[in-house]
């Protein structure tokens, strides 16, 4: 018995691995087989407006073809890398069938070229990326500084740049001198804050707190209550006492928001500020926030259409009244990458629609054919549109009136959203600023974080930026 027993678990092993198991095992970024059995290929491109940022080029006597990336830094957050030592990441990753012309849609042309003794060549995928607005969105991140900047079409979903610091150079791991490799990736292991496997999502794939571009989401929360329009008066004292502690939430000391006690919607996001937010949470409660920002994209994915590994925003459960208040201002342990910010922010320039996030625009078989092809797609439903349509509007003040001004755009109707994360007792920030234009026909959502920066240096670097992305992408 013992015997037949062990019989039957190493059959229902050999079953999984073989049949259950087999998509997975062969996905695994560090399964050496899979990559080996494809290293040498003529790996399809991966294109940017007609020029490839990462081919198969001729090799040496060990290896018939060598994989070169172009522009290198720009594009490795989206790119990755295929190495034989380390794997592969990004789009290396999960488009490794079709640019190794595995996929199921080039099963004929694997069969003509076996048949025409050709050597197997892969599919190529060309992205949505627009190279001009990915090139100003890097170079907006000065040297040195940690930060990501993602611009989408909010009526698509289709992502035109999506770019972060510190970056690294694929070409280094993707080298067939694995001694070289194994050196590169430790002493770019070495550079504080950069992550080579870059699981985008943010686009470092980090979890960031979001600070005052929360306040979105409590702002539809209330609208959507029934409890709240858009002539209610928040109450805004300077300090809002925490329940049940000893602390105290405070409005920004350097704004406009203590002069006055109650504020309207208008002025609250106007001059973000913290108490009229807090009191909202408190008294709608945890589940009604929560249920919101997943409205919004918290706590899930964004759909299969992003082709890249997903970090998943979080809103923290069984929030006590002072957690609370601390969370509805986007602190405490409330996290959220930017491309979950942009996303939310899209969802309101399109109506309360949020649509999938897309990278990738065609993909085509080395004939050329089409095999796929890039479909705008719904992800959700985030509010309605009255609701999308008067928090618009009262982001078009915050950049007309409020703290949000330096991503006005001449002649053009900005809406727009900032936010300061304090990070403990060190007197930096992660400062944030999201927003779309035109806002009455968006064409555009840019969201841009800067990390450990104090509030000078982030003002600088955020809404000034987002107003030359706008005007980059309008006037083309």
């Amino acid at each position: 018995m013992a015997a037949v027993a062990m019989f039957a678990l190493i059959f229902g092993a050999i079953s999984y691995v073989q049949v259950i198991g087999a998509d997975d095992l062969n996905a695994n970024p560090w399964n050496q087989r899979a990559i080996l059995a494809t290293f040498c290929n003529d790996r399809g491109a991966i294109i940017v407006a007609g020029k490839p940022i990462a081919e198969s080029v001729p090799g040496n006597e060990s290896c018939a073809f060598q994989r070169k990336y172009t522009q290198p830094e720009l594009y490795a957050g989206i790119t990755g890398y295929f190495s034989r030592g380390f794997g592969s990441t990004g789009l290396e990753q999960s488009l490794s069938d079709q640019l190794a012309g595995n996929s199921d849609q080039l099963f004929l042309d694997r069969v003509s070229q076996m048949f025409l003794g050709n050597e197997p060549k892969g599919a190529s995928v060309e992205l949505t990326l627009d190279p001009a607005i990915q090139q100003l969105a890097y170079d907006l991140i000065p040297e040195g500084q940690r930060g990501s900047i993602v611009v989408t079409n909010p009526k698509t979903g289709a992502i035109l740049a999506m770019v972060s610091k510190p970056s690294y150079d694929p070409n280094l791991i993707a080298t067939h001198d694995t001694a070289a490799a194994a050196a590169n990736y430790a002493e770019l292991n070495k550079i504080p804050g950069i992550n080579l496997n870059q699981n985008v999502s943010g686009p470092t794939g980090n979890l960031l707190s979001p600070g005052s571009v929360f306040k979105l989401v409590d702002t539809a929360a209330a609208l959507n209550s029934g409890k709240y329009n858009k002539d209610s008066e928040l109450p805004n004292p300077s300090s809002l006492p925490l329940p049940g502690s000893s602390a105290s939430l405070p409005n920004y000391a350097g704004g406009n928001c203590n002069v006055r006690e109650t504020a309207t919607f208008s002025f609250a996001l106007e001059q973000s500020c913290n108490t009229p937010f807090a009191s909202i949470a408190l008294d709608l409660g945890q589940d009604a926030i929560r249920d919101q920002a997943e409205k919004f994209g918290f706590g899930d994915t964004f759909g299969d259409q992003l082709k890249l590994q997903q970090a998943v925003s979080v809103f923290p459960k069984d929030l006590d009244q002072a957690q609370l208040a601390q969370s509805s201002v986007g602190q405490r342990d409330v996290k959220a990458t930017p491309l979950q910010i942009n996303l939310m922010t899209a969802a309101i320039a399109n109506g309360g629609v949020q649509m999938k996030p897309n990278l990738v625009k065609t993909v085509r078989a080395p004939d050329l054919r089409v095999i796929s092809e890039f479909k705008p797609e719904a992800l959700r439903t985030s509010t309605t549109q009255p609701i999308a349509n008067q928090i618009t509007q009262w982001m078009s003040s915050a950049v007309s009136n409020g703290i949000a001004s330096g991503a006005a755009v001449p002649g053009v109707q900005v809406a727009g959203k900032t936010g300061t994360a304090e990070l403990g007792d060190s007197g930096l920030n992660n400062s944030w600023f999201t927003g779309f234009a035109p806002a009455n026909d968006p064409q555009v959502a840019v969201t841009i974080v800067m990390e450990g920066v104090d509030v000078l240096t982030g003002a600088k670097l955020t809404s000034p930026n987002a107003k030359k992305i706008f005007e980059a992408v309008l006037n083309k």
